[in-house]
């Protein structure tokens, strides 16, 4: 029957909305377990500091739930295909679900200690990682099913992460001041619920969220082979290498502010965690205006400049201001520019991996991208609350700051960054030095995250 009015039919209508509701859900899905992710990143700091009343103990907390992390990403790309992403991406929400509720449950029976806290964090970090990247290797696949060309998709899904991390920020940084750090983490342990529900309606029958089953079995000899792919072509690349260094420092740094440097900023000289969960809130906007900018006219513009650009504005400057600074404003202005450059950060390197990695080894280079981004982020909150600790916070910012501006000197200095403007290679042209891909590979595309499961974050 044909729709009044127009030439498409019901039928066709149907199919396009069932085609699109995959993808639908994943950016769904993903915005919700995001929100619970920044209502963490603000109530386990703000619940360490008020329980141990240590800046030193709280970055101890960072580092236990970023060392699992880093852990799960270098061994878990071959698993995530074998199990099924939609089996991984459930499985991970309903337990870090379930360690995030049991720390305020614990705390109000009056029997958490503090290596407790610090297993239960590290519990999330070693399961919240396969999640987000089972959902994040979906996408390429699910936007060509939905009709959806790979660079928008790619803007699409930061625009969506950096939105609920704006109002996740915003509603924890309230509900931490009004209600306490225990309720937000109750809080958080329902949006992983809720996320696991919308991935188990919304992904059945998908092909590529299902387990691989044309592959070779996995045997400890074929798990070892495929991790080797992975890492030997992100080795042979100097590009794909480069930017894993770049973002491996920067996420590094970024975990010591998100953990440390801004909470303890924000106890001392702003007021509390309603002026940290604004500021946070607002540049997660920005970065959500910017990358929905980068998505409408990105495609125009130098990739390699704009990404200079981008963390030049958005890496150091915070650092910086709040250092000089013991008022809102000022730093307000400054996280509003940064969120802007930050904002094309993460559609450019995904796009840039995505056509730098040939379709059968993107699994593979998944969780090698992935884990080498992550290497530093168990020592951010570490290091940070150290040196808070021995130095005070002001050197600490003004040190951190330079260093981060240093690192994002990369795409400036080196050669091998120029490739980011070149055209997408060939399968053939993909594999450098004429390297083979094994038939162990999916038989669906499964893309390498932006560096950081990757992505650069504050």
């Amino acid at each position: 029957m044909t729709v009044p009015g127009g030439n498409e039919t019901a039928a066709d209508t149907g199919a396009a909305k069932n085609a699109r509701g995959p993808l639908a859900t994943v950016l769904t899905a993903n915005a919700v377990s995001i929100t619970g992710n920044s209502l963490t990143l603000i109530g386990v700091p703000w619940f360490a500091l008020d329980t141990t009343g240590s800046p030193g103990k709280a970055g101890f907390v960072a580092f236990c739930a970023a060392l699992p992390v880093l852990l799960s990403t270098l061994a878990g790309g071959p698993v995530i295909d074998r199990l099924g992403r939609r089996r991984v991406s459930i499985a991970s929400d309903l337990v870090c679900g379930l360690a995030l509720a049991m720390i305020p449950l614990l705390h109000h029976l009056g029997v958490l200690e503090f290596w407790m806290l610090c297993a239960l964090m590290a519990v999330t970090g070693l399961f919240h990682a396969p999640g987000e990247m089972a959902r994040h290797v979906l996408v390429p696949d699910l936007a060509q099913r939905a009709g959806t060309a790979l660079p928008r998709a790619a803007s699409l899904y930061d625009a969506v992460a950096r939105g609920a991390r704006m109002t996740g920020a915003a509603v924890a940084g309230l509900l931490v001041a009004f209600l306490g750090a225990d309720t937000v983490l109750f809080l958080d342990a329902a949006t992983f619920g809720l996320s696991a529900l919308l991935v188990t309606a919304g992904l059945r029958g998908v092909p590529s969220a299902e387990p691989m089953r044309d592959g070779p079995r996995l045997s400890p000899a074929r798990y070892r082979a495929d991790l080797r792919e992975g890492y030997a072509y992100l080795f042979r690349s100097r590009l794909l290498l480069g930017i894993m260094v770049m973002v491996m420092v920067t996420n590094g740094l970024a975990q010591s502010w998100s953990s440390v440097l801004l909470p303890v900023h924000a106890r001392e000289e702003l007021g509390g965690p309603a002026a940290q969960g604004l500021l946070v809130s607002v540049f997660a906007g920005c970065a959500l205006a910017g990358a929905l900018l980068y998505g409408a006219v990105g495609v125009r513009l130098p990739r390699r400049a704009v990404f200079a650009a981008g963390f030049l504005v958005g890496g150091a400057p915070p650092y910086v201001v709040a250092a000089l600074t013991d008022t809102t404003a000022p730093l307000l202005v400054t996280l509003a520019a940064a969120g802007f450059g930050v904002g094309v950060l993460n559609p450019i390197l995904t796009t840039v991996m995505y056509e730098q990695v040939p379709e059968a080894l993107r699994s593979r280079v998944v969780g090698a991208s992935t884990a080498g981004v992550l290497l530093t982020t168990p020592l951010g909150g570490l290091a940070a609350g150290f040196l808070v600790e021995r130095v005070g916070l002001t050197p600490t910012l003004l040190g951190i700051g330079a260093l981060y501006f240093l690192t994002t000197l990369a795409p400036l200095v080196f050669p091998s960054w120029r490739g980011m403007d070149a055209a997408p290679a060939t399968p053939a042209e993909g594999i450098p030095d004429g390297g083979s891909v094994s038939s162990s590979g999916p038989s669906t595309p499964a893309p390498v995250p932006g560096p950081g499961g990757t992505r650069p974050r504050r």
